[in-house]
């Protein structure tokens, strides 16, 4: 029996075999910078697997909600480069729900798109002078 095993009882199968999933898939992230997601609604996890994978996962430094065609919640586990993703449907059911092992998810990074437009913004609001309201503070 390992040390885990004697603190949490035994893992549930299927949690085990996602959790060796992971730690491959962290080990060819650290090593080749390949990034995988593993869709866990499209996997026959019991709550119990998925509690036991959210207790040796953990939390980590990074917990964000975003408001983007949806509610999401992206979550670092305490395993860095190792994130659960979670998309809210209709009735704040959860949609869709994965791990992504990667060093930062595609949703938490800016489009080019975007970031072009905030550059335009950003130089007009610069290059505007200074109103009288803004001399008197």
């Amino acid at each position: 029996m390992t040390t885990h095993e004697t603190v949490c009882g035994p893992a549930p199968t299927l949690a085990a075999a996602v959790l060796a999933e992971i730690a491959a898939a962290l080990a060819r992230l650290a090593e080749t910078g390949e990034e995988t997601l593993i869709d866990l609604k499209s996997l026959p996890l019991s709550p119990a697997d998925l509690d036991h994978l959210g207790e040796i996962l953990g939390k980590g430094e990074v917990d964000c909600a975003l408001e983007v065609a949806g509610r999401s919640e992206v979550r670092e586990t305490s395993f860095s480069g190792v994130w659960w993703i979670r998309h809210y449907g209709a009735g704040d059911a959860i949609a869709v729900e994965e791990i992504a092992v990667t060093r930062i998810p595609d949703i938490l990074m800016s489009h080019p798109d975007d970031v072009a437009l905030a550059a335009s913004r950003l130089a007009a609001v610069v290059s505007e002078p200074a109103s009288p309201a803004d001399e008197e503070d």
